[in-house]
């Protein structure tokens, strides 16, 4: 699927709300802005005057609300190992287990390492 915005210093949503945009070189240079700006509005990352990303605050917006959302992305990030998997599993706000359930469900490993670590990991499950 392909999207084309006209590239602006703002682009209109509606008559009350416009979306920013910055180039990757001025969110280098200051990310704070950036995510001072998300917190009204989503904001448009460009490179080259291509949309490369979209910044959304997530703190009080409604997305996260969805519990599939929510899922799916403390699923997603467990899997790139961008969390831990105890940081995923409060992230999507279910309990270890069921957590340790739905990702295994979907083939993604639990235990990492040596099958000495597993005993462990088995324990700190059954507490």
């Amino acid at each position: 699927m392909k999207i084309s915005i006209n590239v602006s210093s703002k682009i209109l949503l509606n008559n009350e709300n416009t979306m920013r945009t910055v180039s990757v070189r001025e969110l280098n240079r200051n990310p704070s802005a950036a995510l001072r700006a998300a917190r009204e509005n989503p904001v448009v990352v460009l490179r080259r005057q291509h949309p490369e990303a979209v910044l959304i605050h997530l703190e009080g917006n409604s997305i996260l609300d969805d519990q599939g959302i929510r899922l799916g992305l403390a699923t997603a990030l467990y899997r790139e190992g961008s969390v831990s998997l105890g940081r995923a599993a409060r992230f999507s706000e279910l309990p270890l287990a069921d957590f340790i359930q739905h990702v295994s469900q979907l083939g993604i490993s639990v235990t990492h390492g040596r099958a000495a670590n597993a005993r462990q990991d088995v324990d700190a499950i059954q507490k």
